[in-house]
């Protein structure tokens, strides 16, 4: 039996939820390559000019759980639709920022549009496509959430080198402004409004967990763990995670619900997917550092050198989509956790003030061969593992950890990046400041190489979960709207 809903577009309604998620992902990384000219422009320091990423990643960490609930509330067109507009305001006041504030306002409120889109693009392509097809639509899904904040550098270095990084922002706002327009007249209704109590005390608890804890990893960057600012929102939002969990545990319709949890399959895709954006997110921050500020690339220079790491991902998506059907995803796991290993080892033997170029494309090449075949196969497989009925409160939990992760991966990234710069400084005085930041980012390279080594062991318990989801009703029809009003 299948779960498949009947619409007269899905491709059409996939590339339009793509291409939103798309633009929103690669907003969390493409001010990475600009750092450099904001923190001149606006005269800030590093610690506050990650920021500018981290709260990025914040707002989708706090929204993105109670998008849960928003699925249950607003029919899709009103969820995709109102998730362009906001992320094209937010694209609009950024772009015309005067200073620092303004820059960080208008990334949160784009912020905010990506939050409501991502989950529900994941709720939707689950149920407009046959399961049969789920591999090579998550395949393409997995390039458009790992493609957007890899991108993020290389697209942005050549528009800063050549126009200013303000036109990231006008021609992000300019897709949206097209994909609103094509929402409108492609979007249909597929969920099923069921309008469950708000309960108040869960968001607040979801608030400030994963904003305590985004927060104060954050704070890291430019502060010892002992400092109040770091270990407060932190002890803060881990137990506010924990009141959260048994408030979700003990409700009869709770915001967000845990019970996807009990799947295996499903944990350990979250729990790789969450280590696979940690490592994209760490490197996404500190290589166009590295390349403009040790090797002393330009933007745009920088930018080109990791566009084949790009492209393997391109290419090998819709390859991994496919062999995802055939061989399974255990033995891709496990072959790309191994793969991804081996790229961070090459990061670690060669980055230096002097590395030539073409090693660190080998390295960026190989490293995304590799993970783009572990997030695949960790995220269909851990979404294949729910019941119909689990698919948003799954996409929910997913995706919130991924931004855990990514906010997590770009403060302890900077905070290492300092701490092995101030280490290497102190042991070598007459270091010039281009050696100085290639032993931070080397060093920092040591805790990456070790997330890829925890994530190799946990592909080796990945298997095909039992095919819960086919016990559904059979497909419905959806080219009206269904279940919404």
């Amino acid at each position: 039996m299948s779960t498949q809903i009947q619409v007269k577009n899905p491709k059409t309604m996939a590339a339009i939820l793509m291409l939103g998620a798309f633009i929103g992902l690669f907003g969390e990384t493409a001010l990475n390559m600009a750092l450099t000219n904001v923190m001149e422009q606006f005269s800030i320091k590093e610690a506050t000019a990650q920021w500018l990423t981290t709260g990025y990643l914040l707002t989708l960490a706090i929204l993105v759980p109670i998008s849960a609930l928003l699925m249950k509330w607003f029919s899709t067109r009103q969820l995709v639709i109102g998730g362009l507009v906001i992320s094209m305001a937010g694209a609009i006041l950024a772009a015309f920022s005067p200073n620092f504030a303004i820059l960080e306002t208008g990334r949160i409120v784009q912020a905010m549009g990506t939050g409501i889109i991502m989950p529900v693009m994941v709720s939707v392509l689950l149920v407009i496509f046959p399961i049969h097809k789920r591999g090579v639509v998550m395949g393409i899904m997995g390039l458009v959430i790992t493609l957007g904040p890899a991108l993020g550098p290389t697209l942005s270095g050549v528009i800063i080198s050549t126009l200013g990084w303000n036109y990231i922002f006008w021609i992000s706002a300019a897709f949206y402004i097209l994909l609103t327009l094509a929402a409108v007249a492609k979007i249909v209704n597929v969920g099923e409004i069921t309008k469950p109590k708000i309960d108040v005390l869960s968001i607040v608890l979801s608030t400030v967990g994963f904003g305590g804890l985004i927060y104060g990893l954050a704070s890291m960057a430019g502060a010892p763990f002992t400092a109040p600012i770091v270990w407060v929102p932190l002890l803060a939002g881990m137990i506010a995670l924990l009141l959260f969990g048994f408030r979700q545990n003990s409700m009869d319709k709770p915001m967000v619900n845990l019970a996807v949890f009990k799947q295996p399959m499903f944990t350990l895709g979250t729990a790789m997917m969450f280590l696979s954006i940690l490592v994209i997110l760490s490197t996404g921050i500190l290589l166009p550092m590295y390349l403009k500020g040790s090797l002393l690339f330009s933007a745009a220079a920088a930018g080109l050198i990791l566009l084949p790491g790009n492209a393997v991902n391109v290419i090998m998506s819709p390859i991994v989509g496919t062999l995802f059907e055939k061989i399974g995803p255990k033995k891709l796991a496990i072959a790309g956790s191994l793969i991804v290993l081996i790229g961070n080892i090459i990061f670690v033997a060669s980055i230096s003030a002097t590395t030539p170029a073409w090693q660190i494309i080998l390295a960026f090449m190989v490293l995304f061969f590799g993970l783009t075949m572990v997030t695949i196969p960790a995220q269909t497989n851990g979404l294949n593992a729910l019941p119909r009925e689990l698919y948003g409160d799954g996409s929910a939990a997913m995706n919130t950890l991924n931004q855990v992760a990514g906010a997590a991966g770009t403060a302890i990234a900077i905070t290492l990046l300092t701490a092995g710069q101030t280490s290497f400084a102190a042991g070598a005085p007459d270091a010039v400041q281009t050696e100085i930041l290639a032993a931070g980012v080397k060093y920092t390279f040591y805790f990456v190489t070790g997330i890829s080594v925890i994530a190799l062991i946990l592909s080796l318990f990945m298997k095909k979960p039992n095919a819960v989801q086919e016990k559904s009703p059979s497909a419905l029809k959806a080219t009206e709207p269904v279940h919404e009003k």
